[in-house]
């Protein structure tokens, strides 16, 4: 492991195995996104830092579909005393791209070019885990599309989103 790798150990008990960091780029260009979003999970490469930054984690991987957990704590509150939106845009936008990660072939990259997000109901930071799962709409040559709900324990969608990335050839972003 890099300097830039470490154990999320104390982010959530449930997150134990998975690593933050960043997967480097030749990784992913060998592999492909199926591969390595199941790397992540399987704690074999590193996940982005920002889940353990917010509480949230990798639950499931599949083709074309995505689900990160999370429980948001006090330490996400807007002054009000709900959690801050940006808090739901970040695993919403984690599960958006991660739907597209997924399709990526070897020798492909992507990067979000557009999403949207629709708040439904307040998140307090004691509704306990929250999951958020992420599907692909459409798969092009050079465009992908997906949508992402939020919902609490019940079932109760609390957000929902869709995304727009581009897909390019992975040296552009080698460097």
């Amino acid at each position: 492991m890099t300097d830039t790798t470490d154990r999320l150990d104390d982010a959530h008990p449930r997150s134990n195995r998975q690593i933050a960091g960043v997967v480097p780029l030749d990784v992913v260009a060998r592999e492909g996104g199926l591969s390595v979003m199941k790397g992540i999970l399987e704690g074999r490469l590193p996940g982005a830092s920002m889940g353990r930054t917010l509480n949230f984690w990798l639950t499931t991987v599949e083709e074309g579909r995505i689900v990160f957990t999370g429980a948001p704590t006090v330490e996400h509150l807007n002054p009000l005393g709900t959690v801050h939106g940006g808090w739901a845009s970040t695993i919403m936008d984690s599960a958006l791209a991660c739907a597209v990660m997924t399709m990526i072939k070897p020798g492909e990259g992507y990067t979000t070019v557009e999403f949207k997000l629709n708040l439904t109901r307040p998140i307090l930071p004691d509704m306990g885990e929250l999951s958020c799962e992420g599907r692909i709409v459409h798969r092009g040559r050079t465009i992908a599309t997906s949508e992402a709900y939020l919902r609490d324990s019940s079932g109760k969608l609390l957000a929902h989103g869709t995304e727009t990335c581009a897909i390019f050839p992975i040296d552009r972003l080698m460097r």
